[in-house]
């Protein structure tokens, strides 16, 4: 298949290079900057990290208080997170291996209300959030997801040409970029055509409403559910 990807540039250089090798023609499309967020950390006792997004691992990687952060557990919402945890320094990672809910449970499991509050590294813009956990929570934003204003040059030619078979999105923010772009290029009905891979209902949802007629969910959250996903399209 002739495929899109919307990711941000770290994590869809590795979804495209993953889809080429099941033999796909792929196009790098990242509708999404992500950027660190300056933020001053709580000093007060902590009992774990909580991470749903490896951007956020990342964003930690050169912070000055990294060591004191990757001396905690971090917990996280699935595997990719998990392996940017690692890759960010912390020695312990408990990987929930689902979505926010999955999380939630396994915080419940380990924590209590008395616990020492746990330290939620977030973006700015999230769907959800992990508040009702029922375990005391921090909150910092660390990261940013800064969304494109125009497609780059070819990808509007592959639209405008029908020169695409599908589109991946891993979230709702790039699918709402995605056709943001579109709209702004005067391509929304030629966007809305190629079949539309989305990495769950809710991710799915921008474009359902904008008309998408075929689209696929993924059956679980994660990058590994949507190409297979691809593979039987």
């Amino acid at each position: 298949m002739r495929l899109l990807v919307t990711r941000p540039q770290h994590d869809g250089e590795r979804t495209a290079a993953r889809l080429r090798a099941r033999g796909h023609e792929v196009t790098l499309a990242p509708l999404l900057s992500i950027d660190a967020v300056d933020v001053e950390l709580p000093r007060e006792p902590l009992s774990a990290v909580v991470m749903t997004s490896a951007n956020a691992a990342r964003a930690v990687h050169r912070h000055p208080r990294r060591e004191a952060l990757t001396a905690l557990t971090a917990f996280t919402v699935g595997r990719h997170t998990a392996e940017a945890a690692h890759a960010a320094g912390f020695r312990a990672v408990e990987c929930a291996d689902g979505d926010k809910d999955d999380l939630a449970a396994l915080l419940r499991a380990r924590f209590n209300e008395r616990s020492a509050p746990l330290l939620y590294l977030a973006g700015e813009h999230r769907a959800g959030d992990l508040a009702a956990s029922g375990v005391p929570l921090l909150t910092a934003v660390v990261y940013r997801a800064v969304k494109v204003e125009r497609f780059a040059p070819a990808v509007a030619v592959a639209l405008a040409g029908g020169a695409l078979d599908g589109v991946l999105h891993f979230s709702r923010r790039s699918a709402q970029a995605y056709l943001d772009c579109a709209a702004r290029a005067g391509m929304l009905e030629r966007a809305l055509a190629p079949v539309h891979f989305c990495l769950s209902r809710q991710v799915a949802q921008p474009l359902s409403s904008a008309g998408a007629a075929a689209i696929r969910l993924a059956p679980h959250p994660n990058e590994a559910a949507m190409i297979d996903l691809v593979g039987v399209a």
